[in-house]
C-alpha cells in the first residue's frame, strides 16, 4: 500500500500545502519569486556566462569603457 501524503507542494511557489487548503492558498510574493528563480537557475547562470563572453569581446570592453565615461560626466 501506497502512502499518501495529505500535503503537496503549491505548483506556484513550491509551498507543502494541506491537500484541502490548496484551493485557498495563496502564494508568498516573496516565496513565489523565489521559486521562480529557483526553477530559472541555468537560464541565470548561462545569462551570467554570457555577459562575461560579451564583456571580453572588443564591442565589450568598448561598451564597459564608455559606461564608465558616462557614470563619471565625462561623455
Amino acid at each position: 500500500m501506497l502512502f499518501r501524503s495529505r500535503f503537496m507542494p503549491c505548483q506556484e511557489c513550491g509551498a507543502s500545502v494541506d491537500r484541502t487548503d490548496l484551493p485557498t492558498h495563496e502564494c508568498s510574493p516573496q516565496r513565489w519569486a523565489d521559486y521562480q528563480a529557483f526553477g530559472l537557475r541555468d537560464e541565470i547562470a548561462e545569462l551570467e556566462a554570457g555577459i562575461g563572453r560579451y564583456l571580453a569581446t572588443a564591442s565589450g570592453r568598448f561598451e564597459t569603457w564608455l559606461a564608465a565615461r558616462q557614470v563619471h560626466g565625462q561623455a
